[in-house]
């Protein structure tokens, strides 16, 4: 299965794509989306372009799902909001290419990844390279991406036995189609 993971952001959106085969985990590609070459006040410019690049990432590698991490609040509101609206745009356009799309913190990601959820980046991006036999450090938010798909390779595999376990476990899952499901 070749999973795209996303790490969002309005000024840097982290990409990162593996094919997985059970615990095999193989690197496709990685890499940002950049918002900086806009003005800093255009907003709708920048959600455009991570809309766009998003879009161009599915078409280029054609994953079969996607992961994105969800949007932790911090001490800046006005951040937030704004980390909130990136990350609407990267989850609509992965929507819009018909990508079923898995949510996973931060805390999850770096459990699955480093084995505690209080590493650091440099960490992440070490065992990123080690899990998936990198020649070199890949960039913070690549490694974040490629952690969130490391994450649903192994993740996913126990959700999607778990919602064909039960009836109810499908609806809490946390995924995307038509619309939220609850």
């Amino acid at each position: 299965m070749r999973i795209l993971g996303i790490d969002p952001g309005l000024q840097t959106t982290g990409f990162g794509v593996i094919d997985a085969d059970g615990s095999a985990l193989d690197y496709v590609a990685s890499g940002t989306i950049q918002t900086t070459h806009l003005p800093r006040g255009d907003l709708p410019g920048r959600l455009k372009a991570l809309f766009d690049g998003i879009a161009e990432v599915r078409r280029r590698y054609e994953p079969e799902t996607a992961a994105v991490e969800i949007v932790f609040v911090n001490a800046n509101p006005q951040s937030t909001l704004l980390l909130g609206q990136a990350r609407g745009a990267c989850v609509t356009s992965l929507v819009a290419c018909g990508l079923a799309v898995s949510e996973y913190t931060a805390l999850q990601m770096k459990r699955a990844v480093a084995g505690h959820g209080r590493a650091g980046k440099p960490e992440v991006q070490q065992m990123v390279m080690r899990l998936l036999r990198l020649p070199g450090l890949p960039g913070p938010d690549a490694a974040d991406a490629l952690g969130l798909a490391i994450t649903h390779a192994h993740a996913g595999q126990a959700l999607s036995r778990l919602a064909a376990a039960t009836p109810l476990a499908a609806r809490n899952t946390g995924r995307y189609r038509a619309g939220r499901g609850l």
